[in-house]
């Protein structure tokens, strides 16, 4: 990135933290989990025994592989969304015939550099155009010169990370990103046991509690905070109503907490909510893209943990 953009993701980085803090419920952006240190504490969360998640998707997508990639098509442009290290991605490239160009959309600049440079190494015939870009906002995409047509590609389940209408913006913006015959291939995590559900956001090693508590690290080195990170201690669990993962950060004590010249007060066991994870039914999911997108295709792994859903634009 430039000086001028990274100034302006700082910028807007503060504002957000403030905006956030200043709430009756504190919360911040999950989307700034994903600093280096962050996306790789996330890699490691994906090997965790707990997290079902990724080994449910990487059993989904090995099942179905070759009715995904023909979904997909030839000549296409693919388009990853917070594409972290492009794992699930590479059985993709692995299998489909033809692809015009792959394009890597996260908002860790530094370590989509990394995992672009090792795919151009692993696959030396593939065009990939790395994008640094918050995907949760307004973003181009690079040229669809000589691709017949566009896929986004959304794995894991991120959507679930997003408030409801903050679910209907992303996609409405998506939806707009696309033309007839373009498509949208979507992760989404499935409701299970509650167990399961907990057991995966509270792992036995900690892993996704130095994860949590490294959003507050980052505040600390980018917006010249002072968090004591010893003050503060990772809590998730299932809200059987919302249908979703609640994850926060609770403070151990009355304590204050200086950011940019602001401050900011916590009271004991008062919580600061970083993320959702909504869990969908087939029904749920449906609601969510109605009026934007049609249902083309569902696949799921052979437990029924998670769901990939290829989608088209509904277009006028």
């Amino acid at each position: 990135m430039s000086t001028t953009q990274l100034e302006t993701v700082s910028s807007t980085f503060l504002q957000d933290v403030k905006e956030g803090l200043s709430k009756p419920q504190k919360e911040l952006p999950s989307k700034y989990f994903y600093d280096e240190r962050g996306s790789e504490l996330f890699e490691k969360i994906c090997t965790l025994d707990e997290y079902y998640l990724t080994r449910a998707e990487l059993d989904l997508m090995e099942t179905h592989i070759k009715e995904i990639c023909s979904a997909i098509g030839r000549k296409t442009l693919l388009a990853e969304l917070g594409s972290g290290s492009s794992r699930k991605t590479r059985l993709l490239l692995e299998h489909l015939d033809e692809i015009e160009a792959y394009i890597p959309v996260d908002i860790s600049a530094d370590f989509l550099n990394s995992t672009a440079q090792s795919l151009r190494e692993e696959f030396p015939d593939l065009t990939v155009h790395p994008v640094a870009a918050d995907y949760t906002r307004p973003f181009p995409l690079p040229f669809r010169d000589g691709a017949e047509r566009t896929v986004l590609y959304f794995p894991g389940s991120t959507i679930g990370n997003f408030t409801q209408e903050r679910a209907s913006r992303f996609l409405g913006r998506m939806a707009g990103l696309l033309e007839p015959g373009d498509g949208f291939l979507i992760g989404a995590d499935r409701v299970k046991d509650t167990g399961v559900l907990e057991a995966a956001y509270n792992d036995k090693e900690g892993v996704t509690a130095q994860f949590n508590l490294n959003l507050l690290r980052r505040i600390n080195g980018e917006l010249d905070a002072d968090f004591d990170l010893n003050q503060f201690k990772h809590h998730a669990f299932f809200n059987v109503e919302k249908s979703l993962i609640e994850m926060h950060l609770v403070s151990r004590t009355d304590q204050s907490v200086n950011i940019a010249g602001s401050t900011y007060h916590f009271q004991e066991g008062e919580t600061i909510h970083t993320e959702n994870s909504h869990k969908y039914s087939r029904e749920h999911f449906g609601g969510l893209v109605e009026g934007l997108f049609i249902i083309e295709k569902e696949w799921r792994d052979r437990n029924n943990l998670f769901s990939l859903f290829y989608l088209s634009p509904l277009k006028e």
